[in-house]
């Protein structure tokens, strides 16, 4: 694989010496590990090569991958997610999660001043909170397969969809010119809170990995005809049929931002 490939990729990772799965794209043995995330969507993800989405072992070794090939690679700590740091362990009290109303339970997610964390430990009165990431300190075992990638200007804008917002087969693409395009966006769009964000966010990626300059946002609403109209006979000849729809074409091109996240 070369930097900047925008490919389909399959993983298993475990901590290495041990039997314990953290993330797989197999949803079978995700099941058969007893790691299965219902919430989770599996099977082969898209990243681009060498864009710092993945950790940095597991970047350095898909530039030495083939296609179709089968690896199994150790990465240490330093290139996957960094050493352990104690001093990123704090206890918090009961009542100051509660003001933050956070209901305590052993493992779970919390964010505390804007810091990603996990509980450690409960004891009366006091919650130990890990800010250090769940694997830090581990030496983790990947198996990977590269079993796609993006050869056609559609095929890396839907992967870069996939990768900035999802819903990516329900996007409509038409190239404008070879640095333009024009989306037509899927239903979806029109009701997430999470759009006016994730509009920005896939600008930034479009112009930075499909090379695009214009990026246009088109809203289609069509008036759905009312049962009662479907009864109502044929109209005479010569008569117009009644068709209201109603289009809306945002041409304003967002801003790209400074650092447009990733996966």
């Amino acid at each position: 694989m070369e930097k900047g490939d925008i490919i389909q990729l399959e993983y298993d990772g475990w901590i290495a010496g041990t039997n314990e799965l953290f993330d797989t794209t197999n949803e079978e043995l995700a099941k058969a590990q007893k790691a299965h995330d219902e919430e989770k969507k599996y099977g082969p993800i898209n990243t681009i090569v060498g864009a710092g989405r993945l950790i940095p072992g597991l970047e350095d070794e898909l530039l030495k991958a083939e296609m179709d090939k089968d690896y199994e690679v150790t990465i240490p700590p330093e290139k996957a997610y960094g050493a352990y740091n104690p001093d990123d362990v704090e206890t918090f009290s009961e009542m100051k999660l509660a003001r933050l109303r956070i209901e305590p339970a052993p493992g779970k997610s919390v964010i505390i001043n804007n810091r990603q964390g996990h509980i450690s430990g409960m004891f009366t009165g006091r919650i130990r909170v890990d800010f250090n990431h769940r694997l830090a300190g581990k030496t983790l075992r990947y198996r990977f397969k590269v079993v796609g990638k993006a050869g056609t200007p559609e095929s890396r804008v839907r992967a870069i969809i996939a990768m900035s917002y999802g819903h990516e087969e329900e996007f409509q693409l038409m190239f404008d010119a070879p640095d333009a395009l024009t989306l037509t966006l899927p239903d979806v769009c029109k009701y997430d809170p999470s759009w006016t964000l994730g509009k920005l966010r896939l600008v930034g990626d479009l112009r930075e990995q499909a090379g695009l300059k214009t990026v246009v946002f088109r809203e289609v609403y069509v008036k759905m005809e009312a049962e009662a109209e479907k009864k109502v006979e044929a109209p005479a000849e010569g008569e117009a049929k009644a068709d209201a729809a109603l289009e809306h074409v945002d041409e304003s091109v967002p801003q790209k931002p400074d650092e447009p996240s990733g996966e």
